[in-house]
C-alpha cells in the first residue's frame, strides 16, 4: 500500500447511514469530510474515518482496505474518533460544531455535524495579509473573535474534552459572524502517541511543544498554547515558528516586537503569556485567559524609537537570513 496514495472518496449519491453523499469537501490526513443531504433535505457535513497512513480505498469502493499490522493501531483511532463524536454531541453551543450524529458503517464511524456557511479563520487571514494593510485585523476584531472561541472552548474543557487541534484552519467564522470550533484532533493525538508517525498529525507553529513529547501530560494550557498562536497569526499574517524551532531559539520576542505600536502592549503580553515554551507558565485555564483578555485595560501603544526600529530591523535581518522568513509562507492548510 502506496502512503502515497490517499484513500478514495465515497461517489456522490452514495447513501450511507440514511443521508445521500453530495459531494466530498475537504480531506486531510486523518478523514474526509462531505456535503450530504438528510431524507427530510436538511444539508449537513459528514465526516468519515479514514486515516490515509493506515488504510486505503479505491475509487467505487466502499469498504476501507487496513493491513493487518496496522489494523490494531486502525481500530484504536476507530475507538477515539467513536468516543469523540459520543462527547461532542453532548456539547450544544453556538461556539462549538454541533454533532448531530454519528454511527457505524462501511468498517469505519461517521459523525455528522451541522452544515456552516462562511469561511475559515485561515482564508480571511490569507484574504487580509493580501491587502497589505498595515494591520491584517483590527485588534477589536480579534479580541471580540477570540472572546466567542473562548466560551466553546471553555464548554469543551468543562467536558473534560480537548480539542487538541486548534489553528486557523479549524475555526471557523459563519456567515452570520459567529466564531466555531471544528474538527477537533482528540483521535488524531491518540494515533500520534501510539504510533511513531514519522510526519505527526499536527499543525507546525499551532502545536505547543509538549505534543512533541510522548512524556508530557496534556491540558487546557495545550489548547491555550494554540489560541495565543491563532491570535498571533491573525496580527502577523504568518503562523508562528514551529515549538522544536522555538526551542532551539525563540524569536516570538523579536517578532512580537515588530508589532508594538500597531497592537496594544495588553494584547502582544496576552500571546506571549499563552505561548510560553513553558506549560506551566501559560494560563491554566480558558477562565483566566477570558478573564484578562477581556479585562478593561487603557489600551498602550508602545512605540519604537528611531534607535530601536534600527537595532530591531538589524536584528531581523541577521536572523531572516539566518533560517529564512518568520512562519514560512502562509498558514498552513488543515
Amino acid at each position: 500500500m502506496s502512503s502515497r496514495t490517499k484513500p478514495s472518496p465515497l461517489a456522490p449519491d452514495t447513501v450511507i447511514g440514511g443521508y445521500r453523499i453530495v459531494r466530498r469537501l475537504s480531506a486531510g490526513g486523518f478523514g474526509i469530510v462531505y456535503l450530504a443531504r438528510a431524507a427530510d433535505g436538511q444539508q449537513v457535513a459528514i465526516k468519515e474515518y479514514l486515516p490515509a497512513s493506515l488504510a486505503a480505498r479505491g475509487a467505487s469502493e466502499l469498504l476501507p482496505r487496513v493491513l493487518p499490522e496496522k489494523l490494531s493501531l486502525y481500530r484504536l483511532g476507530l475507538k477515539s474518533f467513536f468516543e469523540e463524536g459520543r462527547a461532542l454531541a453532548q456539547i450544544a453551543h453556538p461556539s462549538v460544531v454541533s454533532v448531530l450524529n454519528f454511527f457505524r458503517e462501511n468498517e469505519t464511524v461517521y459523525m455528522v455535524m451541522n452544515y456552516l456557511d462562511g469561511d475559515t479563520l485561515q482564508d480571511f487571514i490569507i484574504t487580509a495579509r493580501d491587502q497589505k494593510g498595515q494591520k491584517v485585523f483590527r485588534e477589536s476584531t480579534i479580541r471580540s473573535l477570540f472572546d466567542e472561541v473562548l466560551r466553546g472552548l471553555r464548554i469543551v474543557h468543562q467536558h473534560k474534552m480537548l480539542h487538541l487541534d486548534i489553528k486557523p484552519a479549524n475555526i471557523f467564522v459563519t456567515d452570520d459572524n459567529k466564531a466555531v470550533l471544528i474538527d477537533f484532533g482528540a483521535a488524531r493525538e491518540v494515533l500520534n502517541k501510539e504510533a511513531h508517525f514519522v510526519r505527526p498529525m499536527y499543525t507546525p507553529g499551532f502545536a505547543a511543544p509538549e505534543m512533541y513529547r510522548r512524556d508530557t501530560a496534556l491540558g487546557p494550557w495545550t489548547d491555550i498554547y494554540a489560541v495565543g498562536a491563532c491570535i498571533y497569526a491573525c496580527m502577523q499574517g504568518y503562523p508562528p515558528n514551529d515549538a522544536p524551532q522555538r526551542q532551539a531559539k525563540d524569536r516570538l520576542p523579536l517578532a512580537l516586537t515588530r508589532l508594538r505600536g500597531v497592537y496594544s502592549d495588553h494584547l502582544i503580553e496576552v500571546v506571549k503569556w499563552c505561548m510560553a515554551l513553558d506549560p506551566m507558565a501559560r494560563p491554566q485555564s480558558v477562565f483566566g485567559l477570558q478573564k484578562e483578555l477581556g479585562r478593561l485595560v487603557e489600551r498602550r501603544y508602545t512605540r519604537l524609537s528611531m534607535g530601536e526600529r534600527v537595532r530591531l530591523q538589524l536584528d531581523l535581518l541577521t536572523s531572516d537570513k539566518k533560517s529564512g522568513r518568520d512562519g514560512g509562507a502562509g498558514v498552513p492548510a488543515a
